[in-house]
This record gives structure tokens, sequence and C-alpha cells, in this order.
């Protein structure tokens, strides 16, 4: 076994490189890049990206407004379905989901970057602070979100423009959730979650309470005791064990953890990284943590997963940015055990895998990759804990089609229901249908029961 560096230490790299590094991974369009981009659209009659689009944003006009120089237009289309528009631009897996769509895109066309188009109609917006919307009356009604990322604060803004108080519970210190503490930082420069919870809080009637935990600070029963109606936008607070021998060795550590700690360091040089880093997983967390150990300055990264490429969770987008940035991406590895000396891990042990008879299976051949540094990223768990009277559905919160649970004046949206694809962008949809309904309920509009038995 090579012999790596006995410890986990920052600063592998000259500071300028740090800054490169971690640039925006897609800078920006200029306007005259905007207008002839946006000129590409055939705006197809039957919008086959906009029915691709979990918030149904009608992208044929805001693109059609970009093309008439009217960006701001564009960002009101936008943020009319999705108030999150900006980082989703910026997030979204646009490969597979409103670009995949576009009828340009065919072997011998690329579709039309409708990500990078509305990120631009949307940091017009934000930059010079344009805000479409305001409350309507006051209602008198109050209403609780617990957790303040894309879902919860969707859900707080479309209440807050119908005129209802909202009081958002947030346990960590700061707002954001998955935009704030888990997304890579090379997709996410100058601080735009932060920036995007500021624009969004311009609408007024919100009021985020941080440091606050649900079973700790408060009860479910007391929400519904002291507010009119409770949204539930809870992450997923657990990470999934290997259950292999040497995961508390020194060195071996949560992905999510790892990724929290760099987009809250204040110098990426101060971010400890291994010379050799081992991913375990084959999702969007194990590429993120992947190419960003690379970009921290580890002499060599391996992404390991257990099945065939065509499995992984990550998209084939990320699976290449990932391969370009130097990472090896080995699959059909089980691990078996994380290997360790004098306390540290050394390297991780693997089972080589194949498919048989539609079913994964060891084929007994074993080998080991040399690591000081293994990621864990194989997935993460809803803490069902302090739910007490909710109905629950494979371990999340069973929900109707407008988020409604079986508690009448309980919605909740996000991670926590296990609805769709785990995206800022499904969050986001979720949390403003959930509004729209708790609205009409507190207007009288409907009834005040439950469709969740």
């Amino acid at each position: 076994m090579r012999n790596l560096e006995p410890a986990l230490k920052g600063g592998r790299l000259a500071p300028d490189d740090y800054h490169k590094n971690f640039s925006d991974l897609h800078p920006p369009m200029d306007r005259h890049e905007a207008a002839v981009e946006a000129d590409r659209c055939y705006f197809c009659y039957d919008a086959p990206c906009m029915t691709a689009c979990p918030t149904e944003i009608d992208i044929p006009l805001f693109i059609r407004q970009i093309s008439t120089d009217n960006p701001l237009g564009a960002a009101k289309t936008i943020f009319d379905q999705n108030i999150f528009g900006g980082m989703c631009a910026r997030v979204c897996p646009t490969e597979t989901l409103c670009e995949e769509a576009c009828v340009r895109n065919t072997a011998e066309e690329k579709p039309v970057e409708i990500g990078l188009l509305q990120r631009y109609a949307t940091d017009k917006a934000m930059a010079e602070n344009k805000q479409f919307y305001t409350r309507a009356a006051e209602t008198g009604k109050r209403v609780a979100v617990v957790g303040a990322g894309p879902a919860g604060l969707a859900c707080a803004h479309r209440l807050a423009m119908t005129g209802h108080d909202v009081i958002v519970l947030e346990a960590k210190e700061k707002p954001g959730g998955l935009n704030e503490y888990g997304l890579a930082a090379y997709k996410t420069v100058d601080d735009i979650a932060q920036k995007e919870i500021a624009y969004l809080l311009e609408i007024g009637g919100i009021e985020i309470r941080g440091g606050q935990m649900l079973g700790r600070d408060f009860t479910l029963d007391e929400l519904r005791r002291d507010y009119d109606a409770v949204f539930l936008g809870l992450g997923l607070g657990g990470v999934n064990a290997l259950g292999v021998a040497g995961e508390d060795l020194t060195g071996c550590e949560d992905a999510v953890d790892f990724i929290e700690n760099l987009r809250q360091a204040d110098d990426l040089s101060t971010v400890s990284v291994g010379s050799h880093v081992v991913v375990l997983g084959g999702g969007m967390t194990a590429i993120d943590a992947a190419v960003q150990s690379k970009l921290l300055g580890a002499d060599e990264v391996t992404l390991c997963y257990r099945r065939g490429p065509a499995a992984m969770g990550a998209s084939k987008f990320e699976q290449e940015l990932a391969a370009s940035r130097g990472v090896f991406i080995r699959h059909h590895l089980a691990p078996k055990e994380i290997i360790g000396e004098d306390g540290r891990v050394s390297g991780v042990l693997f089972e080589h895998t194949e498919i048989r008879d539609g079913k994964l299976v060891g084929t007994g051949q074993t080998g080991v990759i040399a690591a000081d540094h293994v990621l864990k990223a194989i997935g993460q768990t809803f803490t069902t804990d302090h739910l007490d009277g909710l109905k629950l559905v494979n371990g999340r919160i069973a929900v109707d089609a407008e988020g409604h649970t079986s508690l009448p004046d309980v919605w909740a949206g996000g991670d926590c229901i296990k609805r769709g694809e785990d995206l800022t962008v499904t969050s986001v949809q979720q949390g403003r249908d959930a509004a729209i309904a708790i609205n009409h309920v507190l207007a009288g509009e409907a009834p005040l029961a439950s469709a969740v038995a």
C-alpha cells in the first residue's frame, strides 16, 4: 500500500488557485449573448420544455421577452411560477428537464440554453431589486412554516403575498436549507443563496427565526394551537450508514458534512481534504463532494459506485463534469471495510459486483483502493421524530396532491414527503402549491378537512 499523508489538511493550493477553481461553473450571459440565444427558440405551440419544468414556468414566453429586450418582464414570468428561479437556473439539471425536452435537442444541434437565459433575466431583476409583488391586505391569519429551505420559503412567500403573516422556524442559524448548505460552491458563487432570500423577503410579512428546532424548541401541537395553519418543510436530517467496519476512523466522514463545511468556510484554504480521496455513492452529493475535493487540491479522487453508470443518480452531464475535473469514476464496486492504520483511514476494501438474474450480487473478487480521506454519500434519511398524529408512508409524511397531511391544519412539502425528484425546483413547486391550498382554507374557500386518511 502506498504511503499517504498522515492527516487531512487545508492550504494545498496557492491562494489564487482557490478563486480560480471555485469560480462560476457557467459564467452568466451578457445582453448580446442572451439575445442571440433567445433567437434560437422556436416558441413551440405545445412547449415541451414548459411541460418538463416541475414549476411549469412559461419558458417560450420568457425567452420571447428576452428576445425583445425585456429581461425584467422575463423575470416576472419566471418568478410568477418559481420565486427561486435564480437558484434553479444555476442548479437545476436542465439537461434532463427543460433542455432535454427542447426540440432543438437532436444529434445535430444543441438545445436552447434555457438555464442560462433564466439566470440572465432573474439576475437582472435581483441586481436592480425590481420587486413585482405587493402584499394583499393583511388577513390577521398567522402561519407557521418549519424549515427555511426552498419548500418552506416558497410557501412563505406565496402566503405573504395573500396577506397572511408567516413565521419561519429554522433549526440552523442561517436560512436557505439545501441551497445554503448542500450544493456545490462552484454552482452558487457570490453568496447567491442569501441574496435570493433577501430579495424574497422584500415582500414583507415574513419573519425568520433561526436556531429553532422541532421537538427541542417547540412541538407540532404547540404550533397547531398558536397558528391558523402549519407547513412542514423539513429536510433530511440523517444520513445512511455504510454498516461496515472502520466507519469511525479519523478521515471517514459524511459527504453532506464535508460540503456544508466547505460552503460555510470564509477561506477555502482552511478546508481540510486528503491527498487521496475516495467518495462512496453515485448521486449528486457524491459528484459534488468528489469534484470539490479535487478543486481543493487532492492529488487523486476516486468515486466508487456499486452499480453501473446508467443507475447513477447523477446525470450524465454531472458524471462528465466530474471526469473533466480529474475524478476517476469506478463502477461495480461495493465497500466492504474502511481500512485504517493508527486510527486513521488508509484505504477501502471493495468487492466487485455484477448484475445476475436482475439482481446486484458480489463476485467474491476484492481489492483495496488506498485513501486518507473517505466521503460517504450513500443517501440521507428523514427523521420522523416529533411528528405525532401525522400519517407516514415509507418513512415520509403522507400528503395529498395539494400537500395536505393527515392533520386538517398541517401541510408539508419538500424532501420530507418524497414526491418527485429531490431537487430544489421540486421543493419550490410543492411549497408554492401548498401555500395556494392553505390560502384557500384560510380564506374560507375550502373546508378545513384532510383528504389523507
